[in-house]
């Protein structure tokens, strides 16, 4: 079974990462999206909103797993049993550091490939901290964000 990981801190997740993930599942027999915890970043939403959002918008995939985890990306790979890490590239602005990360995670564990995938054209320029601002705002997130992603940002910001 190739089995792969597609970590982040998906706050909150976008239809850019569920077009990468929806590319992931037709190269590998499962695929674990997780959440990468990372003490340095302040998210908008706990982990277990998170897990519970990613869970409400993979549910029609029976071969993803959603979890989360901390330390190193490797170690979590191992005890998944995985393969690859996928990762999304909707820039060359991207590419740099993902290309870093890729050689170290290669040199920690050269069993682990990393997969780079790009998104549909639609969604390059979408990030979660963008949708975020743009919801903040009050602007429309409906084209960006499944429908239960934008109504747990409609509650955080108070959105009537």
């Amino acid at each position: 079974m190739k089995i792969a990981i597609y970590p982040g801190s998906f706050d909150p997740i976008t239809n850019g990462h569920l077009d990468i993930l929806e590319r992931a599942i037709t190269l590998f027999d499962k695929v674990v999206i997780t959440i990468a915890r990372n003490s340095s970043k302040n998210p908008l939403f706990t982990e277990e909103e998170r897990l519970q959002l990613i869970r409400e918008a993979v549910k029609k995939h029976k071969q993803v797993e959603v979890d989360s985890f901390e330390g190193l990306l490797v170690d979590y790979a191992r005890k998944k049993n995985a393969t690859a890490v996928v990762r999304g590239l909707r820039a060359i602005s991207d590419f740099e550091y993902e290309m870093q990360m890729a050689l170290m995670n290669r040199k920690l564990n050269p069993d682990v490939q990393t997969v780079f995938l790009m998104p549909n054209e639609r969604y390059t320029y979408l990030n979660s901290s963008i949708v975020r601002e743009i919801s903040r705002l009050g602007g429309d997130v409906n084209d960006f964000v499944p429908k239960v992603v934008k109504q747990a940002l409609d509650k955080k910001f108070k959105v009537k």
